[in-house]
């Protein structure tokens, strides 16, 4: 069992991590977002990474999903924890508030979602996105540190990097869209192709444009929550990495396998070797 950390906007750096070692790799897909931080943290295994680099570079179109989600795996991550900064679709979701959601709605379109292709082709279960497990886990994390959270909830995924317009933020509202951001999405479909165990801590900090009594969302006003949140966010990290165990009993461990329409023998040598790390187990041995 090893735990990987996408930390978002606010969270660049995971204080505590001992015996650290900065890795930086490079793959099919081109370098990954920054250098993974490797380490022990609460004496378990974990590997951080900065979603938008060192120093904030990439806005959400240009995060090379593939790249980060291929390196966790490559690097042994079972487990997957990403926390994002995020707009609430609804009034008893208040900035500083946290959720950890269930369903996705995906609204983006100039991004890579998927290590299909190259003559494999596949088809993963997505209609539970997270794992049910970790959501147990870092609900009764959440709790046990004293979070305002709420369990369960739709992520309205958007391209950006603008944020919606008072039209779209309504229109979302009425789809139950709980929670707007802009980059979730990809990371748990590619993490459930790589058959991690993946769930998401979201960072309320805003109402988005919907909310006629408060100011419409800007960047001054996002900082000021996140920071707090932030705090927050460690210390519901820090406890799901002590309280997560090795057990998968769900379906998250054999996404791949269940997925894959491709015979193996007929997947190309080519496609094979950049896919080792996520189909070697279901490659016959040589």
């Amino acid at each position: 069992m090893k735990i990987g950390i996408i930390g978002g906007s606010g969270l660049y750096a995971l204080e505590g991590i001992q015996d650290v070692e900065e890795i930086s790799l490079s793959t099919p897909y081109g370098a990954p977002s920054a250098r993974y931080v490797s380490g022990r943290f609460n004496d378990r295994e974990v590997v951080f990474l900065a979603r938008h680099g060192e120093g904030h570079r990439f806005i959400p179109s240009e995060i090379p999903f593939r790249a980060n989600i291929w390196g966790f795996k490559s690097l042994g991550i079972t487990h997957l924890i990403a926390v994002s900064a995020v707009g609430s679709l609804q009034a008893h979701i208040a900035p500083g508030h946290i959720v950890i959601p269930d369903q996705f709605i995906d609204r983006t379109y100039l991004r890579e979602s998927t290590f299909f292709g190259d003559g494999m082709v596949g088809h993963i279960q997505f209609g539970d996105p997270i794992c049910p497990r970790l959501i147990e886990v870092l609900s009764a994390s959440a709790q046990k540190v004293g979070a305002r959270h709420h369990v369960g909830g739709t992520y309205i995924c958007i391209e950006g990097p603008a944020f919606s317009t008072r039209a779209e933020s309504n229109l979302y509202r009425g789809w139950g869209g709980s929670v707007i951001g802009m980059t979730n999405l990809q990371e748990a479909k590619l993490a459930r192709e790589a058959e991690m165990c993946f769930a998401t801590i979201a960072l309320a900090t805003d109402y988005d444009c919907w909310h006629e009594s408060e100011e419409e969302v800007n960047i001054e006003s996002v900082i000021k929550v996140m920071q707090d949140n932030i705090v927050t966010s460690k210390k519901i990290l820090a406890e799901a990495v002590k309280t997560i165990d090795a057990d998968r009993s769900c379906r998250c461990v054999n996404a791949m396998g269940d997925a894959l329409l491709t015979p193996l023998e007929s997947i190309p040598e080519s496609t094979r070797e950049v896919m080792r790390p996520l189909i070697g187990r279901y490659l016959p041995k040589s």
